[in-house]
């Protein structure tokens, strides 16, 4: 007897879905361009005795278009296999884990690298690299720094691949954005009579499953060039990330097969967009399409729903952001098109007039030798919405935007309200959770350890 069923949504997949996606130019290889795709939200560290870990049964991929069609021109896809050691044992570990190769560690995971382009037959670029285990414990993972170092693989062509746990980079008062606005620093702006508060960093204590990738930009670019000019529309590539299923599976007993083809149910490309944009009756089949079906969903970029509500939930705070009823175009270039030359000075990442939600990176732009956390919008040219790097502010720029600040790009007759360019949900980057190499995000949190409430 089976049953059969269809591949679940995304709000009921944790393992498929896509938390943050990050696409910069390496800083300590400016040559290449690092994107990283994050899976699993809001692991905390002491997760046994069934540690995270990536779906056998999910495609993940990381897409790249570069020739500003908004279709798929270079894919990296990733597929996990699970092998059980011990079969009679319900831990993770029976012992120490010294090594990547370690008898005692139970449960490992090694992953292939397929990298697909446009008119080639799919190439595939590694197979059985290792993932580092869960960082479990001083007694388990003693040395977990080289468990992580050791995962880091270097494939043929300059590429580096890693796949594993990880400290979570994305800082954020979750507890203040959904309790409808309510920003701690400005709570003495609101009807709420608080006084005003550091925000409080909901994921600071929290890990990340993370697949990074680092490439040559000439192997990115249409033709191969190394590109160093920043208006040339070669320069720039739109990036998502995106996670599949088969369309069925099939129940037997205790175990299950799939079959079908491969259904995406997650994608990511600017950060937010799919949180605070995409109604909730709208985001399953949001997840499903690719970024070039996007322009159904351009009307909620142009009249976000935050924007009308930031002048009720602040009331007399934002009177101009209030009366103002055009479309907004500043968003959707930002999110949907890329920012066209002219508008930020010398500055360009446009990929198209077609609505697409891509994370857009120029990467004639080199790194910045001071980083601002609030990337384009505090005059940082190699910051999100130019691309996204692991500490930007996604969520200040963002609230920032939303509230007014970039209309004058588009259009020169806007006044942004005061609020809007000190408006923030009060927290920052922190300290220990990157590093100043590839992967750049730190070694996850571990379990033992995991700081008290």
């Amino acid at each position: 007897m089976s049953s059969h069923r269809e591949a679940p949504s995304i709000s009921q997949d944790p393992v498929a879905d896509n938390t943050d996606l990050y696409a910069f130019v390496s800083p300590d290889r400016p040559d290449t361009v690092t994107l990283i795709a994050n899976y699993i939200p809001l692991e905390g560290p002491a997760g046994g005795p069934n540690f995270y870990e990536f779906g056998d049964d999910v495609l993940y991929e990381i897409i790249i278009d570069n020739d500003g069609d908004n279709n798929d021109d270079v894919t990296y896809q990733f597929r996990f296999h699970t092998t059980i050691r011990n079969p009679n044992t319900f831990l993770y570990n029976t012992g120490p884990i010294a090594s990547l190769t370690s008898s005692s560690w139970n449960r490992v995971q090694t992953y292939s690298v397929t990298r697909v382009r446009e008119g080639h037959r799919p190439e595939l670029l590694a197979s059985g690299l290792s993932c580092p285990p869960v960082n479990i414990g001083p007694r388990s993972t003693p040395n977990y720094g080289a468990l992580a170092a050791a995962a880091i693989h270097n494939l043929p062509g300059g590429i580096k691949v890693f796949a594993g746990q990880r400290r979570e980079g994305f800082f954020v008062d979750l507890g203040s954005i959904f309790d409808l606005g309510d920003l701690r620093p400005f709570q003495n702006l609101h009807l709420i009579p608080t006084a005003a508060a550091p925000g409080v960093d909901a994921t600071k204590d929290l890990n990340i499953h993370t697949i990074a990738i680092q490439v040559p930009k000439t192997q990115l670019t249409t033709d191969g060039s190394m590109p160093t000019n920043q208006a040339d529309a070669r320069s720039v590539i739109g990036v998502y990330a995106s996670a599949s299923r088969r369309k069925s599976r099939i129940l037997v007993g205790a175990g299950e097969a799939e079959a079908g083809p491969w259904i995406q149910v997650s994608r990511l490309g600017n950060p937010l967009v799919n949180e605070v944009i995409i109604p909730m009756s709208m985001k399953d089949r949001w997840n499903s399409l690719p970024p070039s079906a996007d322009g159904q969903f351009l009307g909620f970029v142009q009249h976000p729903e935050l924007a009308g509500l930031l002048p009720v939930l602040y009331p007399g705070v934002f009177p101009n952001l209030a009366a103002y009823s055009k479309p907004r175009a500043d968003l959707a270039a930002i999110l949907m098109t890329g920012i066209p030359s002219g508008v930020v000075g010398g500055f360009q990442n446009f990929t198209s007039a077609n609505a697409a939600d891509l994370l857009r990176l120029n990467m004639a732009i080199p790194p910045s030798g001071s980083p601002n956390p609030l990337g384009v919008v505090g005059g940082d040219l190699a910051g999100f919405p130019n691309g996204r790097r692991v500490f930007d502010d996604a969520v200040t720029i963002e609230i920032r935007a939303v509230a007014g600040v970039t209309i004058p790009l588009v259009d020169p007759t806007f006044t942004p309200d005061g609020a809007a360019a000190a408006v923030e949900d009060g927290t920052g980057p922190g300290s220990g959770r990157y590093i100043s190499h590839f992967p750049y995000l730190a070694d996850p949190l571990g379990g033992f350890n995991v700081p008290a409430i």
